[in-house]
């Protein structure tokens, strides 16, 4: 009786255990010269909001993703290259579009479409808020300066240091993103020059520059046509990783909600 009584006690403790630890949160990478990377400042945000960042290797092996999204209760999907127009929205590429990756494309496809059936919180930045858009039934801008010639917002700020903010956003009252920062106005950094055009049912578009362009996405209901576990969604198209990897906690809250967002999971 003892024994069992100690067995009991030892589960009860390892439990505890397990129930107390930070939520692991999956960062999603690329390859660049046979190395798989992502940059720090990803990382240290999602530590500095309290969460255990988890770096995922690009891979198109799908047993692999299911196995890492089963590990994972959060994911940050990152900034990067442009995506192939003609393959995921049905565009002819034009001549301002950028470096593709295909096999990136694939892999963040899989990934961001695989953590949403699963319900698990999901971070989109830059790349990644255009991803959602991608993955999910909606198209791009391929290259704001030419197809937009009405857009006057310098969106790829260049030179300057990734952790200034260039431009102001607009803020939609109510949204998640306005609960978040608690402001319907902020300065944001901008290195793109792609954004999203056509949002996909199931999402809503919730801060935008002053020229018009989409700034920040979240889910609005069920995606349509797509596996949905009705987790919780955010896309922005700045870079608040940046702000807060320079010791500006501004746009730290928004870490910060995802990983709570990921221990309620949890």
């Amino acid at each position: 009786m003892k024994r069992l009584i100690a067995f009991c006690f030892f589960i009860a403790c390892v439990a505890a255990s397990l129930s107390a630890q930070a939520p692991v949160i999956g960062i999603s990478s690329y390859n660049e010269a046979s190395r798989c990377q992502v940059n720090l400042t990803y990382i240290n945000s999602v530590r500095q909001a309290g969460g255990v960042p988890l770096v995922i290797p690009v891979t198109d092996d799908d047993d692999q993703i299911a196995a890492i999204v089963a590990t994972i209760d959060g994911l940050v999907m990152t900034g990067g290259e442009d995506f192939d127009p003609l393959k995921w929205y049905g565009e002819e590429p034009i001549r301002a579009l950028g470096v593709i990756a295909p096999e990136r494309d694939e892999f963040d496809v899989k990934l961001i479409r695989a953590a949403v059936a699963a319900g698990i919180p999901v971070l989109g930045i830059c790349r990644g808020e255009q991803l959602m858009a991608v993955a999910f039934g909606g198209s791009l801008w391929q290259d704001i300066p030419s197809q937009l010639p009405s857009s006057y917002v310098k969106h790829r700020q260049g030179a300057t240091t990734s952790a200034y903010g260039t431009h102001s956003i607009d803020i939609e009252p109510g949204s998640l993103l306005y609960r978040i920062l608690g402001k319907d106005k902020a300065v944001v950094n901008s290195f793109h020059h792609q954004a999203v055009k056509d949002v996909p049912a199931g999402f809503r578009v919730t801060a935008r520059s002053a020229d018009g362009i989409i700034e920040a996405l979240e889910r609005s209901g069920r995606l349509q046509g797509f596996r949905d576990g009705n987790g919780w969604i955010l896309g922005v198209q700045f870079h608040p990783e940046a702000i807060t990897g320079a010791g500006n906690p501004e746009f730290l809250p928004i870490f910060r909600e995802l990983v709570g967002q990921a221990a309620a999971r949890k």
